[in-house]
């Protein structure tokens, strides 16, 4: 992302400057100064710190009230134990997932009550996708409700994509998902189908890998988790205490 380019050139450009607090006015300079032309963006104080935090919609980034310095890596507000940064992190990250209607995910529902929801980008041909998926009945069983959505590492027309394809195009999704996953063969099909906007959001998200797990929280989780850890999880790490 071009604006977290920031975090590695910002240095002592106006050295003297003082916040204008009402406007921040030295840090809309110094953002003049590194990014000519980007208006686009929102500053908020962080009361109490000398900090401010400049959101651009996309990302975030913290610089110093005087707009001297950016600050790398996470704030965390010691006294109440809340990571400010990933509870940011978080929000944006629900925001982004919300732009996937859940009629354009493959919803495994919860057996009964749903407890708990998840959001899972998932690779056909992903070996631990597919030991995943092989568990469903485990989360389910749980009050857990997956909903999957399709990140096809290979890329667009790769042999994975097209399977993705087809698993959504299918009569019966679920029952061809269970199938492609357990190594049967499912017919070839095309459709109007949301892949290339799944592809999308795991781009702006940053999933690089597979199994990528979101919580309805929004904390984000690499890589294949077992049931019994997932529900521990979700039970007793909320968000703020981490």
């Amino acid at each position: 992302m071009k604006k977290l380019l920031l975090l590695a050139v910002i240095c002592s450009f106006m050295p003297g400057l003082v916040l204008a607090a009402e406007d921040h006015a030295a840090v809309k300079k110094t953002l003049g100064l590194v990014m000519p032309g980007e208006t686009n963006y929102k500053i908020t104080n962080l009361p109490g710190t000398g900090i401010v935090e400049v959101d651009f919609g996309d990302g975030f980034i913290y610089l110093t009230e005087d707009g001297k310095y950016a600050l790398k890596g996470d704030i965390i507000d010691l006294y109440k134990n809340v990571n400010i940064t990933e509870a940011k992190r978080s929000k944006s990250r629900l925001d982004t997932l919300a732009t996937i209607d859940e009629a354009n995910m493959l919803i495994y529902p919860a057996d009964k009550e749903r407890k708990h929801s998840i959001t899972v980008f998932t690779d056909i041909d992903c070996g631990y996708c597919r030991r995943m998926h092989q568990g469903i009945k485990e989360y389910t069983s749980r009050g857990i409700e997956v909903r999957y959505v399709f990140y096809p590492r290979a890329g667009r027309n790769s042999p994975s994509y097209n399977k993705a394809v087809s698993v959504w195009c299918a009569d019966d999704s679920q029952m061809a998902m269970n199938m492609i996953v357990s190594g049967q063969a499912i017919e070839s099909a095309a459709c109007e189908n949301p892949i290339d906007k799944h592809m999308s959001v795991a781009n702006v998200l940053g999933v690089t890998g597979t199994p990528t797990i979101f919580l309805e929280d929004g904390r984000r989780l690499p890589g294949y988790v077992k049931a019994p850890k997932l529900e521990y999880i979700l039970n007793n790490q909320p968000v703020a205490s981490r």
